[in-house]
């Protein structure tokens, strides 16, 4: 199991030998512990990182701040992760770091630490820069943990590492509700205890993770007869972009702008309107586990097709819709569009192998940038329009689904 191996297109990325690519991996099936500890990890790291956007309300209210403002420090945090997430993924293709999980985390810590004391609009953007940066560590070389441990079936494996982070994200209204609003900015410090336990986690994991890797070079790879040829190996990966694009832009919309939209259009409170962006957050998590899966059984293409274009009727009809239809709308996208994350993903792993790290940074960081760049925008569109506009013109974004008819076949088995 320890010896090098030399695979086709499933070699995880050179010049690092995995021994849980063998066959022989394969067959014990997936690492479930390592599994759920990642997930757990994703979990934490995610709760943490969603308890940004869910006190923009008080933030708001307590700085004067206006929607581009609110939109900026989005992208303050999500630029941060865009921006360094390649690299990361570029540097431990070379030189995988085990222990680099949980060195990140603690720019999440203090990051944290920071917000819940900042008084400043300046310090608020570092602060919140500082949790971008943990995440820009985190997401690249964990997405790899999970690809070790997935015994082969790496859809599941990618939606076990994204149901995690998903119900995290889901979390970070519920507790802004029970405990910041209540208790004000300063109780953001309590949360780096989360932080502190997911340090002792994922050093955990980077024990079980070292003794993976053999920093030999390995040959080249050897391409499968049946693979694209690079040319649409270039437009594949251009489309799915374009496709993470219109699902991420949609997603980001709801979650910096949901709770402003409620209050302003229902006049529901801010701990109701939190209570409500919470149930759009968790139906993504269900969906975002959904997906890897379906993807494994039926292809990965199929449902790209379906998760991006099926969110379509459902967000056409969102701005139109009575508080109760917003809720049970909310549920049906989250649901639908949030099941395509995994299969694009893996989708974009599988057409560049031996890259693995770089292109999980990639589409990671694009999936932040587009975010913190379209919170921006869609921030200052509001300030000069209003945010039902705003959903008015995003809930055309999932048309941009029908490029996924110029997505190659792939091998059989890289389906």
């Amino acid at each position: 199991m320890n010896k090098p191996v030399v695979v086709s297109e499933e070699t995880l990325t050179e010049p690092v030998v995995v021994a849980e690519l063998a066959p022989a991996a394969k067959a014990a099936g997936p690492a479930y512990v390592v599994l759920a500890g990642i997930s757990v990890s994703h979990f934490l790291n995610d709760t943490m990182q969603s308890l940004i956007a869910s006190v923009y309300p008080i933030l708001k209210d307590t700085y004067a701040l206006d929607f581009a403002q609110i939109g900026m420090i989005t992208l303050a945090f999500q630029f941060t992760a865009s921006l360094l997430q390649p690299v990361v993924g570029h540097y431990t293709d070379k030189k995988p770091q085990p222990y680099s999980l949980a060195i990140g985390m603690a720019s999440t810590f203090f990051g944290l630490l920071l917000l819940s004391a900042a008084h400043q609009y300046l310090v608020i953007l570092v602060a919140a820069a500082l949790v971008g940066l943990g995440s820009a560590v985190f997401h690249p070389e964990s997405a790899r943990i999970a690809r070790l441990a997935s015994g082969g079936r790496y859809g599941f494996a990618q939606s076990v590492f994204q149901l995690g982070g998903s119900f995290g994200t889901s979390m970070g209204p519920v507790l802004a509700a029970l405990i910041v609003v209540p208790f004000g900015q300063g109780s953001i410090a309590w949360f780096s205890s989360i932080a502190f336990l997911a340090i002792l986690i994922l050093w955990r994991i980077g024990r079980w993770y070292a003794p993976q890797i053999k920093a030999k070079k390995t040959a080249a790879v050897q391409a499968h007869p049946d693979a694209p040829s690079s040319r649409r190996v270039v437009v594949a990966l251009l489309v799915l972009v374009a496709l993470l694009f219109s699902k991420q832009l949609y997603v980001s919309s709801l979650s910096s702008y949901y709770i402003f939209y409620l209050i302003d259009r229902f006049g529901v409170s801010t701990q109701a309107a939190q209570m409500y962006l919470f149930i759009f957050l968790a139906a993504n998590a269900v969906g975002a586990f959904l997906g890897g899966p379906l993807g494994d059984r039926f292809g990965r293409k199929i449902v790209i097709w379906i998760s991006i274009l099926g969110a379509l009727p459902f967000t056409l009809a969102l701005p139109y819709a009575g508080l109760v239809g917003s809720a049970v709308l909310s549920v049906v996208i989250g649901l639908i569009i949030s099941s395509t994350t995994s299969s694009i993903i893996v989708f974009a792993q599988e057409l560049v192998p031996h890259r693995f790290g770089m292109i999980s940074g990639v589409f990671f960081g694009v999936a932040f940038g587009i975010g913190g760049l379209g919170a921006a925008v869609l921030g200052k569109v509001a300030d000069h329009t209003s945010i039902e506009f705003v959903y008015q013109v995003c809930a055309y974004l999932p048309a941009i689904g029908l490029l996924a008819v110029f997505l190659p076949k792939l091998p059989r088995h890289a389906r």
